[in-house]
């Protein structure tokens, strides 16, 4: 799969795949959604969620949790690997900002303050996500 490389392209594929209108600010240019407004905020239905710009698998609705900040959080990736960190300074503070491993679009931060076993809470934009449900084994 070839990625897109302009402006005018990442906004055209984002569309395509019936990404929230700030998916291209939040992914290309590290913004952030309000908190309490993005689509997975309260979405606890069963499945997987992926980065929306490449289709990789980032998360599963089992380490999804209500950390009550206005963000969808989870407590660990889907495996090693699928979460690229970078050291963030912007806005006067230091965190740690989440990139999607395969196509370095920004997804949120990670914060150490989540529940066991990994103690962290992966605070992601919903804007940054497709949502895939699972799939009944019958």
């Amino acid at each position: 799969m070839t990625l897109p490389t302009t402006e005018s392209e990442w906004r055209a594929w984002l569309a395509a795949r019936n990404a929230e209108p700030l998916a291209y600010e939040v992914t290309r240019r590290a913004a952030t959604e309000r908190p309490f407004t993005g689509r997975y905020e309260n979405h606890w239905q069963a499945g997987t969620y992926a980065c929306i710009c490449c289709g990789s698998t980032l998360f599963t609705s089992d380490t999804k949790f209500d950390a009550g900040c206005g963000w969808p959080s989870f407590n660990a990736p889907v495996h090693d690997g699928a979460i690229e960190e970078k050291v963030d300074r912007t806005h006067g503070m230091v965190r740690t900002e989440t990139l999607c491993a395969q196509c370095g679009a920004h997804l949120g931060h990670v914060f150490e303050d989540g529940p066991a076993p990994t103690g962290l809470r992966y605070c992601m934009n919903s804007a940054s996500l497709a949502f895939a449900p699972k799939k009944d084994s019958a």
